[in-house]
């Protein structure tokens, strides 16, 4: 299905850290994730990262339905990604799925891993993820690597023409 026609993606920005955790507590409940989701969390963890390329977000006239951070893997990061790589992660709402905004946040995120010359994007998912593993698949993310209950997959960036 395509993007509605009364949602827009732009890339995030202080004040936007409440609708974002809501998106964000609403996936990691479904998860059953304790993993923080916070306001003051989304905030240090996706809006001011330090490694922050981008986060893009998914706005609609009820606010925000979705994001997709992508940061660069800098030596040492906590998911143990290749340094020079860009790491994923992406958030819809659960009601929202399957109406093409994680494909319109990933190309608008590709764009931008285009520019800043990347050559791959990883997104590490839990292997009982299945809709994630599927949705990084239809991106064109192919698998690489599985351990410790995480299945890696890995993208390559295009350069841009």
């Amino acid at each position: 299905m395509p993007l509605a026609d009364h949602l827009t993606i732009r890339s995030a920005r202080p004040g936007d850290e409440t609708g974002m955790s809501m998106v964000l507590t609403e996936v990691l409940t479904d998860w059953n994730s304790t993993r923080p989701g916070d306001p003051a969390h989304v905030r240090a963890a996706y809006v001011g990262h330090p490694d922050r390329i981008d986060c893009a977000v998914c706005e609609g006239p009820e606010g925000i339905v979705g994001f997709q951070s992508l940061r660069l893997a800098l030596p040492g990061n906590a998911y143990e990604v290749e340094p020079g790589w860009g790491i994923i992660g992406t958030y819809v709402r659960l009601n929202m799925g399957r109406q093409g905004i994680g494909q319109a946040l990933f190309a608008h995120n590709l764009r931008v891993a285009q520019a800043a010359g990347l050559r791959w994007i990883e997104a590490t998912i839990g292997a009982d993820n299945l809709r994630a593993q599927a949705y990084y698949d239809a991106m064109g993310f192919q698998t690489y690597r599985t351990e410790g209950g995480a299945v890696r997959k890995r993208c390559s960036v295009l350069p841009l023409r």
